[in-house]
């Protein structure tokens, strides 16, 4: 039997904590968001908050991982999936607006510890910088799982309560594979030599912050009101499938963006990206209607975890040039960037009763990444 390379195993496991924290406990509220709109449980209005209170806890997730150091991510990885498989279950027994935007708020903690601590654990710890694709792929392959779970299990008669209830219950299940590699030898194992990703680019910290701010604004609009605008348009339309096709691109485009970040390096590989995703937000005020919407999902799906797996590593290298943790800071600019959208969203929805204002204001601003990543890095 072929000997799974160690650097593989280690990004399968961090990718279980991608796909737990970000996968499940962040964005499958995007799937079930209709649901619970539907059976009563949240007004828009409500929704807006648990998404923005869910936002403000990755800000404040991002704060507590600034602690976190390689040798220890590892227990802040144990810690969000946990911490995340808790709050799935809870949102199975309360149904109260308040005590859901809570609980949403503590999740959205946990999402940015996983994301924090995962890249800690394998960049640095583990020095397996060729692992980053596998382990940014974690993340579209818990959308589009948690998504396909949605839809199986509603076709099977649960509610929004059942469905919460059998999410937690998989991301725990999920999370004992990965316990064995996360906790066997991880204080004290040496780091493994890694191949060099970046031809000996650098890039300068602070336009790479500003810039992983702005896409974390530029996405949001779309990561959080897709499923809800392909009900409103097409209620025929499954609207789970439609976000399950944006966790599907995210995977695979996590390999994808890597290969063009070694071949083109993190400016113009960036650049590119970010400029893509710009198209695919602004897709469904050129192209209304189901093509329009399921394209916008495969190009922001397949572009928005791509900017993580050129940002995070690049990160990684100019972080030895600057003072804290970086991968920290780049997690709060963008949870900012993310807290912003969603206020902005409802905001502009109130005035115009359209998202498009929105999606426009989104798109320029992923625009503007775009031109700072030629320019300014």
């Amino acid at each position: 039997m072929t000997r799974v390379p160690a650097w593989m195993r280690s990004a399968i496991d961090a990718a279980l904590v991608m796909a737990i924290g970000m996968g499940f406990g962040r964005f499958a509220y995007t799937a079930l968001y209709p649901h619970m709109v539907e059976e009563g449980v949240l007004s828009l209005s409500g929704g807006s908050m648990a998404a923005s209170a869910n936002y403000a806890g990755y800000l404040v997730g991002a704060l507590l991982a600034v602690k976190a150091r390689p040798a220890s991510a590892h227990r802040f990885c144990l810690w969000a999936v946990g911490g995340t498989a808790a709050c799935l279950a809870m949102l199975a027994v309360i149904d109260a607006t308040w005590a859901i935007v809570a609980v949403r708020g503590v999740a959205g903690i946990f999402s940015a510890i996983s994301m924090v601590a995962a890249s800690l654990w394998l960049l640095e710890h583990r020095q397996h910088l060729q692992g980053a694709p596998l382990l940014y792929a974690g993340v579209g392959v818990g959308v589009a799982l948690s998504a396909e779970l949605v839809v199986v299990a509603a076709r099977l008669g649960l509610e929004s309560p059942g469905l919460w209830l059998m999410l937690g219950v998989v991301s725990l299940v999920l999370g004992g594979l990965a316990v064995p590699g996360l906790t066997t030898g991880a204080a004290s194992e040496r780091p493994a030599s890694s191949a060099a990703p970046r031809r000996g680019e650098s890039v300068k910290a602070l336009p790479l912050v500003t810039i992983y701010g702005l896409a974390g604004f530029g996405y949001i609009v779309t990561a959080t009101y897709l499923p809800l605008l392909v009900k409103t348009a097409l209620p025929d339309v499954d609207a789970a499938h439609v976000w399950a096709v944006f966790g599907l691109g995210a995977a695979p485009s996590c390999f994808l963006w890597h290969r063009l970040h070694l071949r083109l390096g993190t400016r113009r590989s960036l650049a590119c990206n970010l400029g893509l995703q710009a198209f695919g937000v602004v897709l469904p005020i050129l192209l209304p209607g189901g093509v329009g919407y399921m394209a916008s999902a495969l190009l922001v799906g397949g572009t928005f975890m791509g900017t993580v797996t050129i940002a995070m590593p690049a990160a990684q290298q100019a972080a030895r040039h600057a003072s804290g943790n970086l991968l920290a800071s780049m997690t709060l600019t963008y949870s900012i960037g993310q807290i912003i959208g969603p206020l902005g969203a409802t905001a502009l929805h109130a005035i115009s009763h359209s998202f498009q204002g929105s999606l426009l204001a989104a798109g320029g601003a992923l625009l503007v990444g775009a031109c700072m990543s030629l320019a300014a890095l």
